[in-house]
């Protein structure tokens, strides 16, 4: 169990969730507490529009080995992984399409 459990389902049902992040590996894209919106990457239901692959330079929110992140995607592989790291230059790991859950589509106070 990992602490977005409770943010995954609902984006797995193709629901739009937002919530306020805590931590500082974000800083500079995401601060500590600032409210972020995560939209699923397809949407089962056909209620929201999909927001399609993500990109270099996009925040999503994932698993990479087992671990739920909210980082940066940084480089997108020819095998189609995605490589995941934060603002700060640490990178976690490569992960599949199957385990990023959703993309950051707004940032607010």
């Amino acid at each position: 169990m990992g602490w977005a459990d409770d943010l995954i389902f609902p984006l797995s049902m193709g629901n739009t969730v937002k919530f306020r992040p805590k931590g500082n590996s974000m800083q500079g894209k995401i601060e500590s507490g600032q409210q972020v919106t995560v939209q699923p990457l397809t949407d089962p239901q056909g209620l929201n529009r999909e927001v399609g692959p993500p990109a270099v330079g996009d925040v999503v929110l994932c698993k990479v080995n087992g671990r739920q992140f909210l980082h940066l995607v940084k480089a997108i592989g020819s095998d189609g992984r995605f490589q995941i790291g934060n603002n700060k230059g640490h990178i976690n790991g490569w992960t599949t399409l199957d385990n990023i859950f959703g993309i950051v589509t707004a940032v607010e106070d």
